[in-house]
C-alpha cells in the first residue's frame, strides 16, 4: 500500500490480506517511543524486532551507565536506521562497543564515517560516553 500527499509518497506499507492481521514498521514509531520512554519495553511494534546481538549489548550497556536517559539515547541510535543501512549501523555499533564509546555522538560519527569512508576521530573531550580503554566489568543483567 503506497500513501501519497500530493505528489509526492510519504508512506509504503505492506498490505494486510489476513483478518485482525497487524504489520507494525518498528521505525515508524521509534519518533513517539522517544517522546515517551517508558513505553520502550511494552512497545507492540517494536516486539519480535530482530535486530543483530550488538545491538542488545549496547542497549544493556547504555542502560547500565545512563539509565532512563540511556534509553532514549538507544533509541536516537535505532532512530539511525531511518538514514543508515543496518549492515552499517550494525558495524559502527560493534565499533563502539569495541573502542569503548558508547553512546549516540559515537555511534552516529562511526557510522557516518564507514559511509563516507574516513576514518574515525574519536575524541574522549568530544564525546563524554567514549572511553580510551574498553571496560572489562560484567555487562549489565537485562532487566
Amino acid at each position: 500500500m503506497v500513501v501519497g500527499c500530493r505528489s509526492e509518497v510519504i508512506a509504503r506499507h505492506p498490505r494486510c490480506y489476513a483478518r485482525e492481521e497487524v504489520i507494525f514498521d518498528p521505525l515508524h514509531y521509534l519518533p513517539l517511543i522517544e517522546q515517551k520512554i517508558n513505553a520502550f519495553d511494552r512497545a507492540a511494534p517494536l516486539q519480535g524486532w530482530d535486530l543483530p546481538e550488538a545491538f542488545t549489548t549496547l542497549q544493556r550497556l547504555m542502560e547500565g551507565r545512563m539509565h532512563k536517559h540511556g534509553r532514549r539515547e538507544y533509541v536516537q541510535v535505532l532512530r539511525l536506521l531511518e538514514t543508515f543501512t543496518l549492515a552499517d549501523l550494525r558495524a559502527a555499533v560493534e565499533q563502539a562497543i569495541d573502542l569503548g564509546a558508547i553512546g549516540f555522538d559515537a555511534v552516529k560519527h562511526l557510522a557516518l564515517c564507514r559511509v563516507e569512508r574516513v576514518p574515525p576521530v574519536l575524541d574522549s573531550t568530544s564525546i563524554p560516553s567514549c572511553h580510551a580503554q574498553r571496560s572489562r566489568r560484567p555487562l549489565p543483567e537485562p532487566i
